[in-house]
């Protein structure tokens, strides 16, 4: 879990806000705190009576709805996923908009922000901490990283589905590294391949190499003598004798039709009828 800075605590603190923050991510969560922060900065544009200190969801959508419509007007940039993950109270979510809200208010600099790791408001760093008998199933993961709120705001189911699948995807990702870096642990066996010992040829068998692609292609180009055509075979000359056959002509082909022979007489061989 990302921590505050003692500045954005000492910063928070002489704001003299409604109700301390002391759980940042529930406090933070309804967007009243939020707006009541800008409406020390802004206090023409926030009027803090339209704001709702509620832990309902229809409330916190109010109040979430206004800020982002007094964003808009004053063209303050802050990413759609920071709100709904403070909004769902996601992890680090909450602290990485105060952190937000200090820089870009007070025009200070963090001299130290409580970032060693990449965010994707999940609770992957937690899960690391605890050992490995304690850590979170696939059905755990999506219990914890996917918030009953998300399927109020989001009816549609098919995007629900997706978030659900892209955490157990990143769970089982997160699976696979830890199989790869103690595999001892889960008794994983090394393949036939990776079992395989790869030495270096030695000088004797590049050698032998060599001479066996050299007798190979001398091979090639001289076969051997069964191999070869014999040059009497392929030169001498044969000889060949004419025959002679005797063509019908038309007379004699109508008369060995079937129809027109008769069984005692033979047809002409040659010459007119």
């Amino acid at each position: 879990m990302t921590s505050l800075t003692r500045d954005v605590h000492k910063w928070l603190q002489s704001l003299d806000l409604t109700f301390p923050v002391r759980n940042i991510r529930r406090d933070f969560s309804n967007g009243y705190l939020v707006a009541e922060i800008f409406s020390w900065y802004y206090p023409q544009d926030i009027q803090m009576h339209s704001y709702n200190n509620c832990s309902g969801l229809q409330g916190k959508l109010g109040n979430w709805s206004q800020l982002q419509t007094f964003f808009k007007r004053r063209s303050i940039d802050i990413p759609l996923e920071l709100i709904d993950g403070t909004l769902h109270c996601r992890p680090d979510a909450a602290e990485l908009l105060a952190q937000y809200l200090y820089t870009s208010l007070t025009n200070k600099k963090i001299k130290r922000l409580a970032l060693n790791r990449d965010i994707d408001f999940t609770d992957h760093h937690y899960q690391l901490t605890l050992p490995l008998h304690a850590r979170n199933t696939a059905t755990m993961a999506v219990k914890t990283n996917l918030k009953i709120t998300e399927f109020d705001t989001e009816p549609n189911i098919i995007t629900c589905q997706q978030k659900a699948q892209d955490i157990i995807y990143r769970h089982t990702q997160h699976r696979q590294e830890e199989r790869i870096e103690d595999p001892q642990r889960f008794d994983i066996k090394p393949s036939i391949g990776q079992r395989c010992v790869r030495k270096p040829p030695m000088q004797g068998t590049l050698f032998h190499d060599q001479e066996s692609e050299t007798a190979s292609s001398a091979r090639a180009k001289n076969p051997s003598p069964a191999r070869r055509e014999s040059p009497s075979l392929s030169n001498s000359s044969m000889a060949y004798r004419e025959i002679l056959v005797n063509q019908l002509d038309h007379t004699t082909q109508q008369a060995m039709r079937p129809g027109s022979m008769s069984p005692n007489v033979l047809p002409p061989i040659g010459g007119n009828s």
